[in-house]
């Protein structure tokens, strides 16, 4: 499911919504991706692949799936509950939308 998802995600992306080169990092259990987002362009690439990403994202699958799949939006308290951890959960939301998703 989440390879399906990845690989789908050039795709989909909504040229625009971005307007500066941003890297995304996700730990998804033991799925890993980076996400290169540029005003033109996504590129998905298996594993890390930078040592400092502008976003990065661990969660796990199931959490995932269920903000990517089911429209759910973390909130405070499940940053608090580790849930899901980010640098940046402002990014988080940038992402969606570049994905024609609703942010929170």
């Amino acid at each position: 499911m989440l390879d399906d998802i990845f690989s789908s995600l050039p795709g989909s992306y909504v040229i625009g919504v971005v307007d500066r080169d941003t890297v995304y990092y996700f730990s998804l259990g033991v799925f890993k991706k980076t996400v290169r987002l540029s005003a033109e362009r996504c590129v998905v690439e298996d594993g890390r692949t930078v040592e400092n990403a502008d976003c990065v994202c661990k969660t796990d699958e199931a959490f995932f799936l269920s903000i990517w799949e089911d429209g759910y939006r973390p909130v405070l308290g499940d940053f608090m509950a580790g849930r899901i951890k980010s640098n940046n959960p402002s990014a988080l939301q940038r992402f969606l939308q570049a994905f024609g998703k609703k942010a929170a």
